[in-house]
């Protein structure tokens, strides 16, 4: 059975840092590409970053550009997400989705993902 779990989240001061994980178990994550995303309360899920199956392809909200990456290991089936200088207002779930099949992550808010993990909760703190 195809899963995703997604770890690391916690409660953070502002201008600290974080590092999330997507597990991905029940299927090779070779074949899908990844996107991050987030949910504030209240507010419609953002697309946060997109990592192509191969990593020559990474993509990023405006929001978040030069201060998160985004990273994947397929041998150890594992994508991260490296946040850096965290701010309050990227206070949300964060959840991991795969796509199957290569995407080059121009408008990966868009693409159809099929599987997402539960989410893990970031809180910075101002």
């Amino acid at each position: 059975q195809l899963q995703l779990v997604e770890s690391g989240g916690g409660l953070v001061q502002s201008g600290g840092s974080l590092r999330l994980s997507c597990a991905a178990s029940g299927f090779n994550l070779d074949y899908y590409t990844i996107g991050w995303f987030r949910q504030a309360p209240g507010k419609e899920r953002e697309g946060v970053a997109c990592v192509s199956r191969r990593s020559d392809h990474t993509n990023y909200a405006d929001s978040v550009k030069g201060r998160f990456t985004i990273s994947r290991d397929n041998a150890k089936n594992m994508v991260y997400l490296q946040m850096n200088s965290l701010k309050p207002e990227d206070t949300a779930i964060y959840y991991c989705a795969a796509i199957y099949g290569y995407y080059d992550c121009l408008g990966f808010v868009k693409y159809g993902y099929k599987d997402w993990g539960q989410g893990t909760q970031v809180t910075v703190s101002s």
